[in-house]
């Protein structure tokens, strides 16, 4: 199966070869943990950063939860940048943990105005940190982290950025762009198997995280609980060995690579031109992401007939979206192992396929268009 939905991502025969292979325990081999920290410096590459980055046994969410939990006392405020159901989420975060959320909601339609930002902070800047989604995968809108964060950052703010869905395919520069903790995972762009959460954390944010009042109300979602790891050759819990051995495989593919967002960018742009040249329209007014591409359901099919016709016609998976956009949206995935030529010309072929049975497209054929594109 044809497997093009905004992760999890295809994973490359070499990062699968390697979960095959034995390891020692994790918690008594001295190897591993340098094995480790060479793993969590090869990510450091990746996100342009000098600071401290961590692997956690867990999928994505994990990290959104423990970047909360472990900044957050009660009563702290906290700024939830709001243009989609992620960022929107990191408000159901901030108030578990005590925290008063104060949403700055956007047109969800567009990437975050910074403008707009910029007024709302003049009026109220009394943050402890924010939290913003640098791509929002249910409608694959992208947000300029590089504007915002710094924007942010002018106010005495610190950030909390999910990166999850645009690291290994969108620019990021955590140190350039003063982002205190950049959160992201295994399964998207990087394309290595589900289960791990990666993090980088400033100076700023291990101050905050490390001088509470009071307890951090977890023990798996305290990041305190990594603080001086290595020096110490111990972990909090018992690390997924064979999982962080394919992240690292999966990181030093993308590291060979260096070309990696130019090419999610080529791809994208050229998926976008083939949805439109075909008579289909963009959900994202601005913001397009590199890493996947919204399509509105068009009229005349639901996108459960486009669902099930390109899995059991075509073998293709594509995704839909979930929340206000369930049944609304048609997401194609191309990051990772997914962003590849050959992978996204068939999964437009049958959606190309679906669609032309119905009479929706034009005489403009998708997959060619993309070909043309390409």
């Amino acid at each position: 199966m044809l497997t093009m939905t905004p992760g999890p991502t295809y994973i490359h025969e070499d990062v699968r070869q390697i979960m095959a292979r034995d390891f020692l325990n994790p918690d008594i081999d001295e190897k591993f943990y340098d094995f480790y920290f060479n793993t969590t410096r090869k990510i450091s590459k990746i996100f342009n950063t000098v600071n401290e980055v961590l692997i956690l046994c867990g999928e994505g969410i994990l990290g959104l939860e423990a970047a909360c939990a472990s900044l957050i006392e009660k009563g702290d405020r906290v700024l939830c940048i709001d243009n989609g159901i992620f960022g929107n989420g990191f408000k159901d975060f901030v108030e578990m943990y005590g925290g008063e959320a104060v949403l700055f909601t956007c047109d969800y339609k567009n990437a975050v105005d910074v403008e707009l930002l910029k007024e709302f902070l003049d009026k109220d800047s009394s943050f402890k940190f924010a939290t913003l989604v640098h791509c929002e995968t249910p409608s694959g809108i992208t947000n300029d982290v590089s504007k915002i964060c710094p924007l942010l950052k002018k106010h005495g703010i610190l950030t909390v950025v999910d990166t999850v869905s645009a690291t290994g395919g969108e620019e990021i520069k955590v140190d350039e762009y003063n982002i205190d903790i950049a959160l992201c995972a295994s399964q998207k762009c990087f394309s290595a198997p589900i289960g791990l959460t990666f993090l980088s954390i400033s100076d700023d944010a291990w101050k905050i995280i490390l001088n509470r009042k009071t307890p951090v109300p977890s023990f798996y979602c305290n990041l305190a609980a990594f603080h001086g790891w290595y020096d110490k050759k111990w972990f909090p819990y018992t690390m997924p060995v064979n999982l962080i051995y394919a992240l690292n495989e999966a990181t030093n593919r993308l590291l060979l690579e260096k070309t990696y967002v130019k090419r999610h960018r080529t791809i994208a742009n050229a998926v976008r031109f083939a949805v439109l040249s075909s008579g289909l329209s963009l959900y994202a007014e601005s913001g397009n992401s590199n890493t996947l591409t919204s399509v509105n359901v068009p009229e005349g099919i639901k996108f459960k007939e486009i669902y099930e016709e390109m899995l059991n016609d075509h073998n293709v998976m594509i995704a839909g979206s979930f929340g206000i956009f369930k049944d609304k949206l048609i997401r194609i995935g191309h990051m990772g192992e997914n962003c590849r030529e050959d992978r996204v010309f068939s999964c437009l072929y049958a959606l190309d396929q679906v669609l032309r049975k119905r009479n929706i497209l034009n005489e403009n054929r998708l997959h060619l268009k993309f070909a043309e594109k390409i």
